[in-house]
């Protein structure tokens, strides 16, 4: 057993975990050691080509974590990617660059947390980024661009931000257009804490260089050559270590054991441990440590140290579905580049290796919606559910809500529902066809395509009613968790979802310029039931059944809360039950947040870093 001393030791390189080591080593002479699963790959172009993010899906930098069969999605197991890499998950998201409403954060402040609210939290928001907006006029006007704010903006931010669109492309700008032409063009920038409205969404792909910007290639390379910060990556952590206190009882985090190259280590902790290593995959290492419910840990016979039955509770993820329509003839998507035909391959790869121009600079999405689901009700006028009528399931199944912070929640979603300046529900544009209904097994949902150019508009559910879990499922640190989202396991989610998902068919087929670029008559859709919805609540709802996905975006296993209400870690992230050890990363969110919650993960990490850093100054 080898044994190594560092003041602290980080587990997890990957968004949260290089954040943190990089600001604690740039802001300290302190010793940090990150300990990372996965490998480098700074160098690797599936990463670094922003349109990759599809290519690294289900390969070897994805712990392709799958859930348990979801009785609400027809018994289906969804793949859940999360990175084994350097770099974590934002070395293989789609990229994807939306910040949360101010609502969600002011609530995380609302359920015990102060300091969480968004006003204290925007800083860290405009910190770790820089934005950027097109050089020219013109392609400024073409995505609608008007609604930027400089003064809630990052300008000096390792994460770069830009735009994907260009004005060759008409579909961006029929996006938003569509959204105003129903009255619902975007007024005030996202990163104010409102955003209600359609519009051209930025992406983390730096703008000079066009190659994705995240964890490793902005944060570690700006720490490069720092003698107090080392990396290492094939680190397998097995457990933490922790002794208890003769004076107060309290376990102390003590380290860290690991296998690194098969070898046996034990990195030793001065200060702290810091756990960063994710949703599904922190409250599994304080399980196999001894922290957590004691009838699961003696289960599994591990010693229980900490009896807290709340850690890997709580699971919350956002689940999004979509539909693919048949664009007209001379309108150039993405489908014959996804569909790796070779002509289109060799061009696109020509153009950007030439150029740093074309498809391969674009990341997953560039186009996004936030709306009411006030609105989504009022727009569709087919539809005749309101509100009200949506309210009444909720004390109907208000049996489901068992806990404390489920039924604080249950509040603060019901809020939203009502509310006209916050949404139940996202909406994007995805330039290309995707597979819904894909072979269960396939790698991602972009296999098995039609030919022909699509667009696929999609939905996802935001602020879901239902909650999961993830735990151990055995003792050995090499077996994955068990994932269990319980999906949809209330029904106001596929409620709330099918809506959402019938105002993207009528936007579709009713409102220009959207219409006027989508066939009408005769055109494909992605599958023959994508067909029959037409409005229609009750076919709509079994397509979310039969479709949905999950976006790829697992919180709140270990909450911040008070522990009696269902908390894994203190308002300062310390784990409760222990000292130096704390939880750095989605997992310590309380409520999902509402956007695309890479931007949150990073804010959440510069506040985290600022809390250390006062916690041990001498």
């Amino acid at each position: 057993m080898e044994t190594a001393d560092y003041d602290y030791v980080v587990v997890g390189g990957g968004t949260a975990g290089l954040v943190v080591a990089c600001r604690l080593a740039e802001s300290t002479e302190a010793r940090i050691v990150v300990l990372e699963a996965g490998e480098s790959h700074l160098e690797d172009p599936r990463i670094n080509i922003p349109a990759g993010w599809s290519a690294v899906l289900g390969s070897d930098v994805d712990w392709c974590f799958r859930t348990t069969p979801q009785n609400e999605l027809n018994g289906r197991s969804l793949r859940h990617p999360q990175g084994k890499v350097l770099g974590g998950s934002s070395a293989i998201n789609a990229e994807a660059f939306i910040a949360p409403s101010g609502a969600d954060l002011d609530h995380w402040s609302e359920l015990g947390n102060t300091g969480w609210d968004w006003r204290s939290m925007q800083p860290y928001y405009r910190r770790f980024h820089s934005f950027s907006l097109p050089e020219d006029s013109e392609t400024r006007q073409h995505l609608g661009l008007d609604w930027v704010n400089d003064d809630v903006r990052g300008r000096k931010g390792p994460i770069q931000a830009s735009f994907q669109g260009v004005v060759q492309d008409p579909l961006s700008k029929a996006w938003m257009k569509s959204f105003r032409t129903i009255g619902h063009h975007l007024q005030t920038d996202p990163f104010s804490g409102e955003a209600i409205g359609g519009f051209s969404s930025p992406i983390s792909v730096d703008p000079r260089t066009k190659t994705r910007s995240y964890a490793a290639n902005t944060y570690l390379a700006a720490a490069h050559g720092r003698q107090n910060l080392q990396i290492l990556t094939g680190a397998i952590v097995e457990k933490i270590l922790l002794r208890k206190s003769t004076e107060n009882g309290v376990y102390k985090a003590t380290g860290v054991q690991a296998t690194l190259q098969g070898s046996n280590h034990t990195f030793n902790a001065r200060k702290e441990v810091i756990l960063a290593a994710g949703a599904f995959q922190s409250p599994k290492i304080l399980e196999l440590s001894g922290i957590g419910g004691a009838e699961l840990l003696r289960s599994h016979n591990i010693n229980v140290l900490v009896n807290n039955p709340n850690v890997g509770e709580n699971l919350q993820d956002h689940l999004m579905t979509g539909l693919s329509y048949e664009v007209n003839d001379g309108i150039m998507t993405g489908d014959a580049l996804i569909r790796k035909e070779p002509e289109m391959t060799d061009a696109a790869m020509q153009m950007y290796t030439t150029a740093k121009a074309g498809p391969l600079c674009a990341g997953g999405i560039g186009s996004y919606a936030f709306l009411p689901l006030t609105d989504i009700l009022r727009n569709t006028k087919r539809n005749p559910m309101t509100i009200d009528s949506l309210l009444k399931l909720l004390p109907s199944h208000h049996d489901l809500l068992t806990t404390r912070p489920q039924k604080a929640h249950s509040k603060f979603i019901s809020s939203i529902l009502t509310s006209r300046t916050t949404s139940a529900g996202s909406m994007f544009m995805f330039p290309a066809q995707v597979n819904l209904h894909n072979d269960p097994n396939a790698k991602d949902f972009l296999q098995n395509l039609l030919p022909g150019n699509f667009v696929s508009l999609g939905a996802a559910l935001v602020h879901p009613f239902s909650r999961g879990s993830v735990h151990i499922s055995s003792p050995n640190p090499a077996d994955p968790p068990e994932i269990n989202p319980h999906y949809l396991s209330h029904p106001l989610d596929t409620e709330v979802l099918a809506h959402y998902l019938i105002f993207l068919e009528h936007l579709a087929s009713t409102t220009e310029p959207l219409t006027s670029h989508i066939k009408q008559y005769g055109g494909r859709r992605n599958h023959p039931t994508a067909s029959n919805i037409k409005g229609n609540l009750d076919r709509a709802k079994q397509y979310v059944k039969e479709t949905a996905i999950s976006n790829n975006h697992p919180a709140c296993t270990c909450a911040m809360m008070p522990r009696d209400r269902g908390g894994v870690v203190d308002s300062r992230l310390r784990v409760y039950g222990t000292e130096g050890l704390r939880v750095v990363d989605s997992s310590i969110m309380p409520t999902v947040p509402g956007g695309n919650i890479q931007t949150s993960v990073y804010a959440v990490a510069e506040k985290a870093a600022d809390l250390i850093g006062e916690d041990w100054v001498v």
